[in-house]
């Protein structure tokens, strides 16, 4: 502990401690990621002794979780002082600005909770998920009740889409950007065109040798994105194509090599599939409207492979971390630079916030079981994205 002692010798503990350690936690577990981060590590930067961080929590789990607990008690707040759909897009704002950390530790970290503690942070979510779709349809009584949820969850991935980037332009304007980017959402029908069928199911590998390595990729995707890197053993990677654990050696020296492996075919596929669609464009604008086509297409079909890439990426070495980082950047900037030629008015922080928050509300509705399979969810996706980009939609402003 530091600070003065207080009159007969016993150290005074400063106020707001716990809450100063969660936030330092939280930006930390943030930036590097659950596993890179240690309890000292924490400490130093708190300018305490491991010893003093530990009087206040018992270990990193617990640190964890209410690092997570606190973002959502912000959220349950925000949502619950909301009246009308303006004033919740309001404070949905503000906690996102003032919580970025909250998207990853809750779409990446928290998976590493105890089951039980998971459940009981995502009840919590669902209750103010519920609450918001209330006060939406209180507003909106032509919206049917999965309608409404699927806006607000919509939302929250805008919200959630923080996390990802760091461009923070004034705060007074980055507020009102969000804000209106969840009042675009919420102004919308969200009722698709239903289609003919569900998403293409992912295309297995042959059967033998090379097949085996194919099928072990594939599988590791699924199982790193559901379960998380350090939940995921040889065995069950061997289990999962009908081989011995220690036959995975036979094909990746190692489990991190097989990570790596997996995280390159994702986005080897998804350049391939975007890259097609973009360059077979006449002009910026159709660019973008076959871009989007495309990648919700392959998100509906490959929905593993965006969700491992998003949580598993800071779980490779350096080298392969560093090219995984270098494609994110690489391909958020294309979108970008279509967006801007699109949409002249936006600068490069509208811009690249735009998009982000577009990728966010593509990439989580199809990773959630309760839309995933709805016949509609594509062109629903499309408005939406459209919606978040700021396409189609120049007559409207947020009141």
């Amino acid at each position: 502990m530091t600070g003065q002692a207080a009159a007969g010798g016993a150290a005074r503990r400063p106020r707001g401690r716990r809450g100063q350690i969660l936030a330092v936690a939280a930006e930390q577990f943030h930036r590097s990621g659950y596993h890179q981060v240690a309890m000292a590590e924490v400490a130093a930067a708190v300018g305490i002794t491991a010893p003093a961080l530990y009087r206040h929590y018992r270990g990193k789990p617990e640190l964890l979780r209410q690092a997570v607990r606190s973002g959502l008690d912000e959220l349950s707040a925000a949502v619950a002082g909301a009246g009308q759909p303006h004033e919740l897009a309001g404070a949905l704002a503000g906690v996102a600005v003032d919580q970025r950390a909250l998207g990853t530790l809750w779409q990446r970290d928290a998976r590493l909770l105890p089951s039980a503690q998971r459940a009981e942070l995502r009840r919590t979510l669902r209750a103010d998920v519920r609450t918001a779709v209330g006060l939406l349809r209180a507003a909106r009584p032509e919206l049917a009740d999965e309608q409404a949820e699927l806006l607000v969850w919509s939302a929250l991935s805008v919200c959630s889409s923080l996390s990802y980037h760091t461009f923070a332009p004034p705060r007074r304007r980055f507020e009102r950007l969000v804000r209106d980017l969840v009042l675009a959402l919420f102004s919308d029908a969200c009722d698709g065109h239903p289609t003919t069928g569900a998403a293409r199911p992912v295309e297995r590998a042959e059967a033998g040798s090379a097949g085996r390595r194919e099928e072990l990729l594939t599988a590791a995707v699924r199982l790193f994105h559901e379960r998380g890197f350090d939940n995921v053993t040889v065995d069950s990677l061997g289990a999962a194509v009908g081989i011995a654990g220690p036959s995975v050696y036979r094909h990746f020296p190692t489990k991190a090599e097989l990570l790596a492996a997996a995280l390159v075919r994702c986005r080897e596929r998804l350049w391939h599939e975007v890259s097609a669609a973009l360059g077979a464009a006449p002009g910026p604008a159709e660019a973008l409207e076959c871009g989007l086509d495309a990648y919700i297409d392959f998100a509906r079909r490959h929905h593993h492979y965006l969700g491992a890439m998003v949580s598993e990426t800071d779980r490779l070495a350096a080298p392969e971390r560093k090219a995984a980082l270098d494609f994110r950047r690489d391909f958020l900037r294309v979108w970008v630079g279509l967006l801007q030629q699109v949409r002249p008015a936006y600068d490069s922080p509208e811009a690249r916030i735009r998009v982000h928050a577009m990728f966010a509300v593509v990439n989580d509705a199809v990773r959630n079981p309760a839309y995933a399979s709805r016949p509609d969810l594509g062109p629903c996706l499309t408005h939406l994205a459209r919606r978040v980009l700021g396409l189609g939609l120049e007559g409207w402003r947020a009141e």
